[in-house]
């Protein structure tokens, strides 16, 4: 059941400026004004008995009545009293705020020592905290607020809240519901494994990001395997086994000869150690360059990262600097601001008023009376001197702001001029590293060219010249005749150790291309698995987009004229929420006009009252901007603005209201 509640009369009594007024509405009511004579202020004293806020929900305003000087005027009673009908129930809500003045011991006069605040109900006196209960069982302050303005909900509610409250009325559609209306969805509970949506997307986000990387240090590895292949170019592997096989065999026949030439059997004990000793070297050799190789390969790929990691500090302290710049900008801009309206502020304030009123009546010509002259002259300062005061109050708000944005962006600055010396900082650091690595770069491969810098080789070849000095003792005698075939055998063994190093060559780049095939297996492997990602974040997008047109169809559902936006599309293709009131497309807080953002704020009006189960009285603000109001459930209590109307001016309606189309 539906509860009514409706106002019958609104009195104000010294109430900003309103002297003695009663509103008799008897129902749906139009109230005509010029500017500042009153109308809203009717909405404010109807809110303040309520809540103690005016009606832009404003606690700290100026309720007292102000002499043509701007001056409180001492001494007054400021009332607003209202009878409601509540379910067809008269209740009278009535509150009085006055001065209080005290007369301290020893002194004739008294003094202003504060206010006092004095409520009834049905004429019965209370207490604050008994007068609020009276007032929260009639209606709570929040759905009162929602029901009785028009521009409440768009323009007082954060978009948060509006959207909260949207799904309070109308509810929200389960997942379930979403993957049941859309049949490319069917996969999603199974991909999901008990995750909630959001928490699988970013799931999704951060693989997606590991997966970027590892795919972007592959290319890396890759290339640096390639650069350290040896070259087989113009090499057959088959011709050189064959070459090999063939000099062995020169090798033994020459051997054997030599052994004939050599005397005794010392020499040949000494001969096949010194062959161990050379098969040894080569071993140890083909060892030491493979461990370089290996090193050299890490080395390479850490003077990368070094290198990528230098690169993103530039970028950051390069995009740094370039914030400070457009803050400085922004800072001159805003300083610039804040000195002119400094500068209109002074001039508006030594403004003075230019009146010169008719001392002659109009109708009969004769001069009018001395105090008539003078309440008109009254008035004319007074409104003068309230204009340059708002005046006064926007400049002085303008100028704060843009003071304080300055501010702002110099702490701003402050804080990105820490952020780019470390930053440098970290920089400088890291061209150090990169010098460091490559320094050892560069000793790796002058390692590869020379041997004998390793301990371990030098102290085996040592041993072989040992050996050979050795054996040379013991063929003195034979010296000359076995010369020739130690050269020949030389030479023999020279071409097999070059053959050798050749065949090495083709194992380096098998080796390699294993590498490289691995890499590009993984490469692939990383790639598929980023497609299936992308099909699940696209199924996710896609359960997001469904669930958006299913959600903003239920809601507006339950509106004739209002629409809702309840999600927006971002740049890198998802989704956030938003909340914004739309009225043929047109967005309420971008282009749509006043007569329209009216009647939609009345329309969800209807649909808040119908879900609280209760109806209020409505105050429409600028009402004479609309043609045609909709029809509410709740009274309506239409405030126009009407030049010719220097005094409030109340009439019932003249016509049937229609809906809006």
């Amino acid at each position: 059941m539906t509860k009514q509640i409706k106002l019958v009369t609104l009195t104000l009594r010294n109430f900003k400026g309103v002297r003695d007024f009663t509103l008799d509405s008897q129902g749906n009511v139009d109230i005509y004004g010029d500017n500042a004579v009153g109308k809203t202020t009717l909405f404010d004293a109807f809110t303040w008995l309520l809540f103690d806020k005016d009606s832009q929900n404003k606690k700290d305003f100026q309720l007292k009545t102000l002499d043509t000087r701007g001056n409180v005027l001492r001494g007054l009673e400021h009332e607003v009293e209202a009878t409601l009908l509540i379910d067809g129930s008269k209740k009278t809500l009535r509150k009085v705020y006055s001065e209080k003045w005290t007369k301290k011991r020893g002194s004739a006069t008294a003094e202003f020592t504060g206010h006092t605040t004095d409520y009834f109900v049905d004429g019965v006196p209370m207490k604050m905290n008994e007068y609020k209960e009276q007032v929260d069982q009639i209606v709570s302050e929040d759905v009162f607020k929602l029901l009785t303005s028009p521009t409440f909900f768009n323009e007082q509610l954060k978009w948060q809240d509006r959207r909260k409250l949207l799904l309070q009325v109308c509810g929200d559609v389960s997942d379930d519901d979403v993957i049941a209306s859309n049949k490319g969805l069917a996969k999603l509970p199974g991909i999901l494994s008990g995750r909630s949506l959001e928490d699988h997307r970013k799931v999704i986000a951060a693989r997606r990001a590991e997966i970027n990387k590892e795919l972007d240090k592959i290319p890396v590895r890759i290339d640096e395997v390639q650069r350290a292949m040896p070259d087989t170019s113009g090499l057959d592997e088959r011709d050189i086994e064959e070459s090999t096989f063939t000099l062995r065999m020169q090798i033994e026949g020459k051997e054997a000869e030599e052994f004939r030439i050599r005397s005794g059997g010392e020499v040949v004990v000494k001969e096949k150690r010194l062959r161990e000793i050379e098969a040894e070297l080569l071993q140890m050799k083909n060892e030491l360059q493979a461990g370089i190789l290996k090193k050299l390969t890490d080395k390479r790929q850490e003077t990368a990262n070094f290198i990528g990691q230098h690169g993103d500090l530039k970028r950051q302290i390069s995009d740094k600097r370039w914030a400070v710049d457009r803050n400085n900008q922004r800072i001159s801009s805003a300083q610039e601001d804040a000195s002119r309206l400094r500068q209109q502020w002074h001039e508006v304030s030594g403004e003075t008023l230019e009146h010169h009123h008719d001392e002659n009546c109009p109708t009969c010509g004769q001069p009018l009376p001395e105090e008539q002259i003078q309440m008109a002259h009254q008035k004319a300062q007074a409104d003068f001197n309230r204009r340059r005061a708002e005046r006064l109050e926007q400049i002085t708000v303008k100028g704060k702001a843009a003071a304080d944005e300055a501010k702002r962006l110099e702490q701003e600055n402050a804080v990105l001029a820490g952020e780019i010396e470390s930053l440098e900082q970290q920089a400088s650091t890291k061209e150090k590293e990169i010098q460091v690595v490559e320094s050892e770069v560069n000793a790796l491969q002058t390692g590869i060219e020379d041997m004998d810098s390793y301990p371990q080789f030098v102290a085996k070849k040592q041993e072989a010249e040992i050996v050979k000095e050795e054996i040379a003792h013991l063929r003195t005698s034979s010296q000359e005749a076995a010369v020739k075939v130690r050269e020949e055998l030389a030479s023999l063994r020279y071409r097999v150790e070059a053959l050798e190093q050749e065949k090495v060559k083709f194992d380096q780049v098998q080796a390699s291309e294993q590498r490289i095939e691995e890499l590009a297996t993984r490469e692939r492997e990383l790639a598929a698995e980023y497609e299936r990602l992308e099909q699940e974040l696209f199924l996710t997008e896609e359960f997001i987009r469904s669930k958006v047109n299913l959600l903003e169809e239920k809601i507006n559902s339950r509106f004739r004229f209002a629409r809702f936006k309840l999600f927006e599309q971002q740049i890198n293709g998802g989704l956030a929420e938003v909340c914004e009131t739309t009225f043929n497309g047109v967005p309420y807080s971008g282009g749509l006009n006043n007569a329209a953002r009216i009647n939609v704020g009345l329309d969800i009006i209807n649909t808040l009252s119908e879900h609280y189960g209760i109806t209020a009285p409505i105050f429409v603000d600028n009402a004479e901007a609309v043609t045609n109001l909709i029809e509410t459930t709740g009274q309506q209590v239409r405030l126009i603005v009407s030049e010719k109307d220097k005094q409030l001016r109340v009439e019932a309606p003249k016509r049937d209201m229609k809906e809006a189309v």
